[in-house]
């Protein structure tokens, strides 16, 4: 889990790709390690605190089902949460984050 705003401006220099719900960012990290760490952020113009923090619940729980089959071994990946994102269902988000990964893992 990413936690130092050192490591989310590392993961802002790498590749990105921008969904409707989210942005991904992902950057390797390149030592040595293979473990995937993830990072979440939403900020203010998303919406208030309880808006907030169910779009991070539904990142991690996104993170905790896609990451370990589809991730990046080796990277950072941060979710940056966009203000369409809380409407969307989770399948599509789901589904975006799948497509995400495929397009950066190239």
């Amino acid at each position: 889990m990413l936690k130092k705003r050192s490591d989310f401006l590392a993961a802002n220099r790498g590749k990105r790709a921008p969904m409707p719900g989210f942005v991904l960012l992902v950057r390797p990290r390149e030592d040595g390690n293979a473990a995937m760490r993830i990072g979440f952020t939403v900020t203010k113009k998303v919406g208030g605190a309880v808006v907030r923090n169910r779009m991070k619940r539904r990142f991690r729980a996104l993170a905790r089902e896609i990451l370990p089959d589809h991730g990046i071994p080796g990277a950072d990946h941060v979710l940056i949460g966009r203000s369409g994102g809380i409407e969307r269902d989770f399948a599509s988000l789901s589904n975006e984050l799948k497509r995400a990964l495929r397009k950066l893992g190239q």
